[in-house]
């Protein structure tokens, strides 16, 4: 099964959208994106195939979008694409690939959309939510 994490160890979303994965039975390809950013090119494909624009994709909260005056209208795509691999921090995380599609997993259940299996068991976010019961299914929130 080829799906792959675009992953921040250090990032709660990240964490659990890679066990919301692995809860499937799937070992997905991790990629460290601080250490080892997308091209240009990938970058750019994965934002337009999550439905997402590239300022949906970029975190403003960083100090480098201050710093480098992102919040500039002006400033062109593949110009903030251009700040996001110079400044791989910037990228908004994480992104998941799958054969049904990229997202954008924000929050960590969005992965559901897109995994091609289902949930093997129970599993609960790091804070607690319950998202899977123990039958592997969604459970609804309220």
């Amino acid at each position: 099964m080829d799906i792959t994490i675009y992953h921040n160890a250090r990032c709660g979303s990240s964490r659990n959208t890679l066990g919301l994965i692995r809860n499937t039975g799937v070992e997905p390809t991790i990629i460290d994106y601080l250490a080892n950013p997308p091209s240009h090119a990938l970058l750019k494909a994965m934002i337009a195939a999550a439905g997402l624009s590239v300022r949906d994709a970029i975190r403003p909260n960083e100090a480098a979008y201050a710093e480098l005056g992102l919040a500039d209208a002006a400033l062109s795509d593949d110009a903030l694409i251009d700040a996001m691999l110079a400044h791989p921090a910037l990228i908004n995380r994480p992104f998941v690939v799958t054969p049904q599609g990229v997202r954008l997993c924000r929050p960590a259940e969005l992965v559901l959309d897109i995994l091609p299996l289902p949930q093997l068991g129970a599993f609960s976010k790091e804070n607690g939510e319950a998202l899977i019961d123990a039958a592997g299914q969604r459970i609804a929130k309220p």
